[in-house]
């Protein structure tokens, strides 16, 4: 009525939109930039987050590429009859004659030290491969077995490159030899090693800059040992005219212990200093003599059959040991021998320059070979790394998934069923509903006391078995897929069950024969994300006892076992260089899985997924 009372015109004038003043337009612009702002932000966060995940993957692949391969010696192993009985094959020494074929490569090592580092190069494992042909074949006693036999982990990271970094490189010009055992000298033009001293004189002007950080650190932390010191003794002689004993007592020991600690902390700076300085001028002699401790990268001459350790080098000559003997001293061409310079020092990596050496002349000789790494997927856990396989942890896995979906899935869908179509709505389904979407958001390691309580506590179900942590995970799984089902019941249109028991069905045969069917996509979808999380789940499989170290591959859902998830755990804490990259191995399997699984279940969507 009050409109009916502003007369036509006045009413139409009120309505106008202003949209082409300089303020209308100046606020459309406004508005426009504000949306332009708003879409460039989403895709900054879209992209940070996809850089993110392409870092965290690229970073995964790349340490676990050492994994992908492994490297392999092939040796011509005898097989004799005082080292393995005929009558008792398994019993056989396969290890000594293992050692025996790769020492015949060798003929010229005959220390004790040198053979203990020779022998360092084989994997424990390295007779397996030959005790299973033996065992299998007696008549092969006697007989000389070419085969291939595995190296260990630190020798293995070296060849692949993933231990220390090396560089090799063919010396361009000849050289003449003083000896082929013991000290020897390697001689050329006059110049030849310029380059190899001029940089070992920057690695040794880095190592001085080190040295007086170090030297100024400490003598940093003496300055404030010497503050704290006062400190002490103003307190002390305030204690003293004071009379308390007691305290006089106290800052009497800490002042003797700061004073220790102050002279020690001068003594170290004043110590590094000196070797600083030393070590400095020393380095800017550009054509002084340089002398390879533990501490500096090591040098590796492979020439005439044989390699040759650094101990000095000059501009015109190197001087060392023959870690591995020379063939002959003849004269070596340009071209035909190398220098391999080692830039991790030898008192820093685990392998030694001896082993270098026996792997650098093996791989000159072709008995080195890189075949895919079978054993990775073929072998349960090991102590070594070169051995260490995930069939164990992928075994349990099966299993544990196994129980856990032969528990959910028919519990989770009849009470998504019923709670769904069948039950009344009371306090009583209320308080249930309410119940189970709060256990979907309880800390997975909750259900993991549950079941040490329950499972292994009260019912006395064996430890570390994919029984128990299958009934564990079956836990934590279930209220996801009671969820997820009461979901995908929900989307079902309510004219399909209309329709049903409009043509006589009872309600039963219409949610079991028409509603289930439609909605078993989002069931099944539900299911399988629900197994994707229980698959990577390790905090409640660690509280029932499955961090145990397990060599043997399960075979029933009692026996001892461990997961993927906790496997990658136990390796990620081992300080092995070997076990990093099969722990980075072991997660790209885990997130192949967890892709795979996702992938069909978005499938399986895809293609049951009805449309009204």
């Amino acid at each position: 009525m009050t409109d009916l009372s502003i007369p036509i015109g006045t009413r139409f004038a009120q309505r106008q939109l202003d949209t082409t003043s300089q303020a209308a337009v100046a606020r459309v612009k406004r508005r426009n930039r504000a949306e332009k702002r708003f879409r460039l932000y989403g895709l900054a966060a879209v992209l940070f987050a996809a850089l993110c995940l392409a870092v965290l993957l690229t970073d995964i692949f790349i340490k676990a590429w050492p994994a992908v391969t492994q490297s392999r010696l092939l040796l011509d192993v005898p097989v004799t009859a005082e080292a393995v009985d005929a009558a008792n094959p398994k019993a056989g020494d396969f290890d000594s004659a293992v050692r025996a074929g790769l020492q015949s490569l060798f003929p010229a090592v005959s220390s004790r030290a040198d053979k203990k580092a020779l022998n360092a190069i084989l994997s424990s494992g390295a007779s397996d491969a030959l005790r299973e042909r033996v065992v299998a074949n007696p008549g092969l006693i006697g007989q000389t077995l070419r085969l291939p036999v595995t190296l260990a982990s630190d020798a293995d990271l070296y060849l692949k490159g993933a231990a220390t970094r090396t560089h090799t490189q063919p010396a361009n010009f000849s050289a003449k030899v003083s000896g082929t055992t013991g000290a020897v000298t390697v001689a050329g033009s006059t110049g030849s090693f310029a380059s190899e001293l001029a940089a070992l004189k920057q690695i040794a002007a880095t190592r001085a800059e080190v040295l007086r950080r170090e030297a100024v650190r400490l003598a940093t932390a003496a300055q404030s040992v010497s503050a704290d010191l006062m400190a002490s003794q103003t307190r002390l002689a305030s204690a003293t005219a004071a009379g308390e004993a007691e305290v006089v007592a106290t800052y009497e020991g800490l002042a003797k212990k700061q004073a220790e600690n102050k002279s020690s902390l001068e003594a170290q700076s004043a110590t590094t200093l000196e070797k600083a300085n030393a070590l400095r001028s020393h380095a800017a002699d550009a054509t002084g003599a340089e002398n390879l401790d533990a501490a500096m990268p090591s040098l590796l001459l492979a020439i005439n059959g044989g390699v040759i350790k650094a101990n000095t080098v000059s501009v015109d000559g190197i001087s060392g040991d023959a870690i591995v003997p020379l063939a002959s001293e003849a004269e070596a061409a340009s071209g035909t021998w190398k220098i391999h310079v080692v830039e991790v020092p030898e008192d820093s990596r685990k392998i030694q320059d001896r082993q270098i050496a026996f792997l650098e002349v093996l791989k000159d000789k072709g008995a080195v070979q890189k075949v895919f790494n079978w054993p990775f997927f073929a072998n349960g856990d090991s102590r070594e790394p070169e051995l260490a396989g995930i069939l164990g942890a992928l075994v349990g896995s099966a299993f544990t998934m196994l129980v856990t979906l032969i528990l959910c899935l028919p519990l989770g869908v009849g009470a998504a069923i019923y709670l769904e179509e069948f039950a009344p709505k009371n306090r009583l389904t209320n308080l249930i509903e309410v119940n189970i979407n709060n256990l979907a958001a309880v800390p997975s390691i909750v259900f993991g006391l549950l079941g040490l309580a329950m499972f292994l506590n009260f019912f006395g179900m064996p430890r570390s078995s994919p029984l128990a942590g299958g009934l564990v995970l079956a836990l934590l799984v279930l209220p996801t897929i009671i969820i997820a089902s009461r979901a995908a019941l929900k989307s079902v249109p309510p004219s399909i069950r209309e329709a049903a028991l409009g043509v006589g069905a009872s309600k039963q045969q219409a949610i079991f024969h028409h509603v289930l069917p439609l909605a078993m996509p989002g069931i099944m979808t539900g299911t399988i994300i629900g197994m994707a999380h229980a698959l990577g789940e390790t905090a409640p499989l660690l509280m029932i006892g499955m961090i145990a170290f397990i060599v043997d591959v399960p075979g029933r859902l009692t026996d001892a076992a461990t997961v993927l998830p906790v496997q990658i755990f136990l390796w990620s804490d081992l300080p092995e260089l070997g076990f990093q990259a099969k722990t980075a191995a072991a997660i790209v399997v885990l997130l192949a899985f967890l892709i795979m699984m996702n992938g069909m279940a978005i499938w399986l969507r895809k293609k049951f997924e009805r449309r009204w």
